[in-house]
């Protein structure tokens, strides 16, 4: 069996394929083209977000039994005609989910308790205390739009710190305990003080969080997004943080990234991505939130294995 390494990963990564007898080929810095045309030789593939997998390649590609991607969404991949051609998909969200949990909880205690803004302040030889005070999340309401292995281990990283939390998801049930209470959109909505997304990006959640989403809720909130940044409309939520209906916004992800999330689309940077770089509402960082060190070892390992498994079974 070959297999194609389009991207550079964790060492553990070919060293796990390697062990188990499978040839793999590194061609991190070929083109798009290249790749594709090398491609049909190989049994199985893997990549993080270098290009897309359309019917197109598929069909070019009749020695395919696997496509891994290591990471979680896998919206960059023709999964269902994939699975159709008898092709296994597969991904790695246990990998970065505990990494994705704890960024999402740094980033809104960061902004919470003003640590970005008074650190700046200190480094410049600011000392403000009353009005760096914070908020504590002891006395509120976190909503969790989606209960996959990201929802779940922002809930778990929560349940240490006495806020009440409330999770929805649409594919989900059954899931709540006496730390989480599995709820609808409307409580959520009626109670949360801060929402926190994570779910897939696909048609339906395209702009899912848009202007009429945050007026659903009954309170000001703060936002979360660790997911995909086109699940969140930039400009009806800038809207929302002029008006006062949305207190912050923690961004991990911004719908002007590039389709590999390695940089962001700079030809025309629009008004409302200018207004968030300058606004004291928002906590921005460059779609790292599942990308730890720790996080690089897993996730290659989890897609060794289970690519592992789906070519030794066929």
């Amino acid at each position: 069996m070959r297999v194609l390494l389009a991207d550079s990963n964790h060492t553990v990564l070919h060293q796990t394929l390697k062990s188990a007898g499978f040839e793999c080929d590194e061609f991190w810095d070929k083109s798009k083209e290249e790749l594709i045309s090398i491609l049909p030789n190989y049994d199985a593939l893997v990549l993080r977000s270098k290009f897309k997998i359309t019917k197109q390649i598929i069909d070019a590609c009749p020695n395919l039994k696997c496509i891994g991607r290591v990471g979680a969404g896998m919206e960059n991949i023709d999964v269902e005609y994939a699975r159709q051609k008898g092709i296994a998909c597969v991904h790695a969200p246990e990998g970065n989910m505990d990494a994705v949990g704890e960024h999402a909880l740094g980033m809104l205690l960061m902004f919470l308790n003003n640590i970005k803004k008074a650190d700046e302040e200190v480094r410049k030889g600011i000392w403000v205390r009353a009005e760096n005070r914070g908020f504590e999340l002891k006395h509120m309401t976190i909503g969790i739009i989606g209960y996959g292995f990201m929802g779940s281990s922002f809930a778990q990283k929560l349940t240490g710190l006495g806020c009440v939390i409330l999770a929805y998801d649409k594919y989900k049930s059954g899931f709540g305990n006496k730390y989480i209470k599995e709820a609808q959109m409307q409580e959520i909505f009626e109670k949360a003080d801060i929402v926190s997304l994570h779910i897939p990006y696909n048609a339906e959640t395209h702009y899912m969080a848009n202007a009429q989403f945050i007026d659903n809720f009954k309170k000001p909130i703060y936002i979360i997004n660790t997911a995909r940044g086109k699940c969140l409309n930039t400009s009806d939520l800038v809207e929302k943080i002029k008006s006062g209906k949305v207190l912050g916004a923690c961004l991990d992800v911004l719908e002007y990234e590039t389709v590999s999330f390695e940089s962001l689309d700079q030809t025309n940077f629009p008004e409302p991505f200018k207004y968030l770089i300058q606004s004291d509402k928002t906590i921005l960082t460059p779609h790292i939130a599942g990308w730890t060190h720790d996080s690089n070892y897993k996730m290659s390992k989890v897609i060794a294995e289970k690519i592992i498994k789906a070519l030794k079974g066929k």
